[in-house]
């Protein structure tokens, strides 16, 4: 009998159905200094340099300056960037694959936001809403509204949001809030850097039968992991709010190859939660990204994705 070959599905589909197993590239836009001839300039180094990925889509992050949640003095100092809606449109013409486009949704005006929502194809473009940083923090549109405005204006479009599996450490209530964003129309969810494997798989275990017991399907889950080349840039994390445990930390610390070591620690931890997953049934994703801006980080993260892109293939 003849084979027959199932068509491939795109990222947008297989978040539409509930379906994982795809592996994303997260990228922060160059400053908003660099506009322009260098912004075109980073923008076609790294599309050279992801290339030779299998990546299914890319992710652009929207920073913020988050001062106001975490008053310590940070690693690295905040530096405004191009606006990702903006540099995907300008700079980035010739990715093909779908991109996911962060909105901080403090940072607009409902109309900036309705504007962008309809503007976009959902089959290209989907997005993560986040709040704000802090209660504190003053917002022009609230991750509610943003919410709503994105059912209104377009209503294909696929919206996910953040997972934070240290917060559920902390109050054992994240699963309850992916529920809730659920409710709100989020499809998927995409968690900050994952150090700590305990906390990624408590969040998991308590979605997924949280899930079940509402006969609610299980949205999937994207987990983020990147690499630490330096001591500083771990200092930098933990600013963020990842928690890194102890003896990771220690083992960086002392490593003779802090980037390497790291390397090996983001490839275990995620081979780990990939299985984790399959087992359970919940359907997931894996990004990698670079917190530095140093090169030999940024290709050591390449390096990861390659490798984890070989994992999901098998």
């Amino acid at each position: 009998m003849r084979a027959v070959t199932l068509p491939i599905m795109s990222l947008a589909d297989r978040i539409a159905s509930g379906s994982g197993e795809f592996l994303l590239f997260a990228l922060t836009p160059p400053r908003a200094a660099s506009a322009g001839d260098r912004a075109q300039e980073i923008a076609d180094a790294t599309l050279a340099r992801l290339g030779p990925l299998d990546v299914d889509g890319l992710i652009l992050y929207d920073l913020a300056d988050e001062a106001a949640r975490n008053p310590a003095q940070r690693p690295f100092p905040f530096m405004p960037t191009l606006d990702p809606a903006a540099f995907l449109a300008d700079n980035l013409t010739n990715w093909a694959a779908p991109v996911i486009v962060y909105r901080a949704v403090g940072k607009y005006s409902p109309a900036q936001l309705r504007a962008w929502f309809e503007e976009q194809d959902p089959s290209r473009v989907m997005t993560v809403l986040v709040g704000a940083a802090s209660r504190g923090s003053r917002s022009q549109t609230s991750l509610t509204q943003a919410q709503a405005l994105s059912r209104e204006a377009n209503p294909a479009l696929l919206v996910g949001g953040v997972a934070i599996p240290e917060r559920h450490s902390r109050r054992d209530d994240e699963h309850l809030r992916l529920l809730a964003k659920q409710d709100a129309g989020n499809r998927f969810f995409v968690t900050q850097v994952v150090y700590d494997i305990n906390a990624a798989k408590n969040l998991v275990s308590d979605y997924h039968y949280a899930c079940a017991e509402r006969g609610t399907g299980v949205a999937p889950i994207v987990f983020t992991f990147s690499v630490c080349g330096s001591m500083r840039t771990l200092e930098f994390l933990r600013w963020l709010g990842v928690d890194v445990p102890r003896w990771i930390e220690n083992d960086l610390r002392h490593a003779t190859d802090p980037l390497d070591a790291s390397y090996r620690l983001a490839l275990a931890t995620a081979t780990d939660l990939i299985t984790y997953c399959r087992d359970l049934g919940v359907p997931f994703g894996i990004n990698v990204e670079s917190v530095s801006i140093r090169r030999v980080e940024i290709e050591m993260a390449v390096r990861l994705a390659e490798q984890l892109s070989a994992e999901l293939r098998v």
